[in-house]
């Protein structure tokens, strides 16, 4: 019976709402995408309708509840992963939001940031929640809200209003607003929840100036999140799993021993090593985070985030027009000259771990006459492989052994890039067979949840070999001064 039954992954991401259906042993059953709307309201602001965000997922879901491979057979779960740190206020009684989401790219609490950070409450985050103060996570995104939307904080002291991440948005919906949580991952993004005791905290939450009448419950990524209404979704199915994007990618890596890593390249990247259930205090400037928990028992990790990978191939098509498909960049980077020096640094919003400079802005440099499309193609796949190679050696000083790296996202499906990056990392690269590994882990944790999987082990069992990508030991030195060099011209610029 447990063979017959699906898992329904649902993966609300950056810029599109998808929805997968899984066997047992992880093979794709249907899809369903949909790209929504990204707005840049003003200078470093991003932010997303939370009812096109709504809109795409349901219609996601039920193309593939109603997609002719299902054969009717039952769903024993969903499993939900979002785009991490972006930010919803919602009504409690009506369940419309307040304001627009604001994006995890969005920058436009940097200067409340370095307040809190002159006022010495660097240490206090850090040591409770695991994070440097930077706009990138939910806290002072919730405050602004509150702050600067008319009669919200008073709503919200008075206990009318619920804030969440994208997971407890779409868990309200489905739920027809029976059930207002989040788990334990995407917590752990908010700025707000004491990673040792596992629970929100209350001087975080006077730091923040965010009220606790706001949170959600905050659950084990395996547990009991309610049921999706017949009403809403055309039958009645439990949610069981919940993770944030990278958290869930691990677990879809089968990440679970410690220093296992992976690095996810979708429109950032992110680098996740397991730290067992030991909470690594970063001296690097990497994120201590919650890597999963599970009846009860939280196992940590160190992250690294980069705010720009495939979004940066995006920008290549969509921006400067300069392909018309992301396939294209992989026999253009082989074409183009290896010794043009040229560099991209794709700081569009900033730039991530380790330097968390939210100031910093894009450029291209060292171009010359002879520059081509395919130089700033291969330049820019580079850059993202510059950036891996800055976190790795973050994790390494904070004494992590790295060996190998899992990886996935839509850009490893580009061997040259996978290539490059394994000879600049000096490091075998692992790819997958199957690259859904979001929604993959996902659906991964609905089906521990639900007793299709009995354990980790048993999960660990479905993940298989694509293609391994050796390093041939290329002298990469001269590169990576050069690269240092470009991320210096850019951050001296942004304090010009």
């Amino acid at each position: 019976m447990a063979d017959e039954q699906l898992l329904l992954a649902i993966d609300q991401g950056t810029t599109s709402s998808r929805a997968i259906l899984f066997e047992r042993g992880g093979q794709q059953v249907a899809v369903s995408q949909y790209e929504f709307t990204q707005l840049f309201p003003e200078d470093g602001w991003v932010e997303h309708d939370p009812e096109e965000i709504w809109e795409t997922t349901l219609r996601a879901v039920k193309d593939v509840l109603a997609a002719p491979a299902r054969a009717s057979r039952p769903i024993a779960g969903i499993g939900i992963t979002n785009q991490r740190e972006t930010t919803i206020v919602w009504d409690r009684v009506t369940g419309k939001p307040v304001y627009n989401a604001i994006v995890w790219q969005d920058r436009r609490t940097a200067d409340i940031c370095r307040k809190l950070e002159e006022d010495k409450y660097l240490e206090t985050v850090q040591g409770k929640a695991g994070l440097l103060l930077d706009p990138y996570f939910s806290a002072t995104k919730v405050a602004w809200i509150l702050d600067n939307v008319e009669g919200v904080r008073s709503s919200a002291e008075a206990g009318n209003l619920a804030f969440g991440t994208v997971d407890s948005f779409l868990i309200w919906r489905l739920t027809q607003g029976e059930v207002h949580a989040t788990d334990a991952t995407n917590a752990s993004r908010t700025s707000l929840f004491n990673l040792r005791e596992q629970s929100w905290d209350d001087e975080l939450l006077s730091v923040f100036r965010v009220p606790r009448q706001l949170l959600p419950e905050v659950k084990d990524c395996a547990a009991d999140y309610g049921t999706a209404a017949a009403s809403v979704v055309g039958e009645d199915i439990p949610i069981l799993g919940v993770a944030g994007d990278q958290q869930a990618a691990a677990i879809g890596q089968c990440c679970f021993e410690t220093g296992a890593l992976k690095s996810t390249y979708g429109t950032g990247c992110f680098a996740l090593v397991n730290t067992g259930n030991t909470f690594v205090a970063s001296n690097n400037r990497l994120l201590t985070t919650v890597g999963y928990r599970l009846d009860g028992k939280t196992t940590f990790a160190l992250e690294g985030s980069i705010f720009v990978a495939g979004a940066a191939v995006q920008w290549l098509r969509d921006g400067i027009k300069i392909i018309d498909h992301a396939a294209e960049t992989e026999a253009l980077a082989s074409d183009a000259e290896p010794s043009s020096g040229l560099m991209v640094v794709p700081a569009f919003t900033g730039l991530g771990a380790p330097y968390w400079d939210p100031e910093a802005r894009a450029a291209i440099l060292g171009m010359t006459r002879a520059t081509s499309r395919a130089d700033i193609v291969r330049a820019t796949l580079k850059s993202v492989c510059y950036q891996t190679h800055d976190l790795i050696a973050a994790m390494r000083a904070d004494g992590v052994e790295v060996s190998a790296l899992k990886v996935d996202g839509g850009m490893v499906a580009n061997n040259w890039f996978s290539q490059n990056l394994a000879d600049l990392l000096d490091v075998s690269v692992d790819r997958p067979t199957v690259m859904e590994t979001t929604a993959l882990g996902a659906a991964y944790l609905a089906g521990l949840k639900a007793g299709i999987y009995k354990s980790l082990d048993d999960i660990r069992e479905n993940w298989m070999l694509d293609k391994r990508f050796e390093p041939v030991g290329v002298d990469s030195s001269e590169k990576l001064a050069r690269w240092s060099r470009a991320i210096t011209a850019v951050r001296s610029f942004a304090d010009e």
